[in-house]
């Protein structure tokens, strides 16, 4: 056991890894053509919808864009979606690695749903399809021609599904899945409506017929979504990292607030790509919208110490609890550890356990047995700089008493 956690744990940062770079490359391309449609010169004679000049690199760019098409296929055309599938892909493989494969302890919170982890893995995976089905209904009905309207729907669904989120998931996996539900509808946005409209449009060219306009125009409206949308997933999928964003109260009011900062922020860069303006009302609304955020995070944190006591333990769970060596691990992890990973931290300048990671009663212990050894065993991660003096023998207590539980 102790060597594929291990191994697991490398996977799970190697897919990480992967679906980071993806990211990188699908926001990069799409900002820039955002940015570069908004800003393209337009009181132009000729065919061409708009032209820009820029310079990068030691080198001058002159590019033009046609609001259709051009009149004939070109030799060479660069197709831009396979950063997006990539980007999806990999966050869905990460997704199934960190919530699936360890949902008993990061994905369903016994305290608000008692379902069993199947059931969690496929609301969890059924949840992701369902949304896009919705989003994609509204963008063709009647609301396609008012998308004003059709955005503030989509943030009503996005609002929704936080608060459904919040009845089954844990406060992380709440914000995760609420990543991935958007980050579902943008890929499918490239996938079933982006990437086909051009194919018509290429293969209308190709054989000599004049392209339906309409085609440019859905796709348009999809991307600027993805555009607005993008800020806010790259939010929540760092949420994971600050518990005060997903293990407070109030956590879906939180994300739903960071899909307004989303707009403000977009809203502020796109105009002035458009140079339509300096709307720095955008600031004030984003920092307003912030300082709320700040506030809401302040709300007591999920399962207060009588109900934690009180939660039976899984059978995974009363593996580690049961195995050789667990009290001395205990032991350790009470004097190391706990100061910090409570329910009321005592470590000065420590308001709320890191990552909401709680380790003061045997089953908080238990529960997170593959992390304290992978963060305070395997490794010295923790404590951090070693500030509570874990010595090596604690460290090695803490190894035997994982493997013991897997032998």
């Amino acid at each position: 056991m102790y060597d594929f956690a291990v191994f697991w744990d490398w996977m799970a940062f190697a897919v990480r890894w992967l679906h980071v770079i993806t990211a990188i490359a699908w926001i990069g391309s799409s900002f820039y053509f955002i940015a570069l449609d908004l800003g393209l010169n337009r009181d132009i004679p000729g065919p061409a919808d708009g032209e820009e000049w820029q310079v990068h690199g030691g080198g001058f760019y002159h590019i033009q864009k046609y609001l259709v098409a051009p009149e004939r296929m070109p030799d060479h055309l660069t197709w831009f979606k396979w950063e997006s599938y990539a980007t999806w892909l990999s966050g869905a493989a990460l997704l199934m690695i960190v919530y699936w494969v360890g949902g008993e302890l990061y994905l369903i919170d016994a305290q608000k749903a008692d379902l069993a982890l199947w059931q969690g893995i496929l609301i969890s995976a059924a949840s992701l399809t369902v949304g896009w089905l919705i989003y994609d209904f509204m963008c063709k009905s009647g609301l396609g021609e008012r998308p004003t309207l059709l955005m503030v729907l989509l943030f009503v669904l996005l609002v929704a599904m936080g608060w459904g989120y919040n009845q089954i998931f844990t406060g992380r996996a709440m914000m995760l899945h609420l990543g991935a539900f958007t980050a579902t509808i943008m890929t499918a946005n490239v996938f079933f409506i982006i990437m086909p409209n051009q194919r018509i449009v290429v293969d209308d060219l190709k054989n000599g017929r004049t392209p339906d306009p309409k085609y440019g125009k859905i796709a348009k409206l999809r991307s600027t979504h993805n555009n607005y949308l993008t800020l806010p997933v790259v939010f929540l999928m760092l949420s994971n990292h600050y518990p005060l964003a997903f293990a407070t109260e109030y956590n879906w009011i939180i994300a739903a607030l960071v899909f307004l900062m989303g707009v403000t922020i977009r809203h502020y860069f796109n105009t002035r790509h458009a140079r339509a303006g300096n709307p720095t009302w955008t600031w004030l609304v984003t920092a307003l919208l912030f300082i709320a955020i700040m506030w809401l995070s302040t709300a007591p944190m999920y399962k207060p110490l009588e109900e934690a006591e009180a939660q039976p333990l899984t059978r995974y769970e009363q593996q580690f609890a049961a195995a050789d060596g667990f009290e001395e691990a205990h032991d350790i992890v009470l004097g190391r550890c706990s100061m910090c990973h409570a329910r009321e931290p005592v470590w000065e300048g420590i308001l709320w356990a890191p990552k909401g990671v709680l380790l003061e009663t045997q089953g908080d212990i238990a529960r997170n047995a593959k992390q304290i050894y992978l963060q305070a065993g395997v490794s010295h991660a923790m404590p951090p700089a070693n500030v509570t003096y874990m010595e090596p023998e604690d460290r090695e207590a803490i190894i035997r008493w994982f493997r013991n539980a897997g032998s």
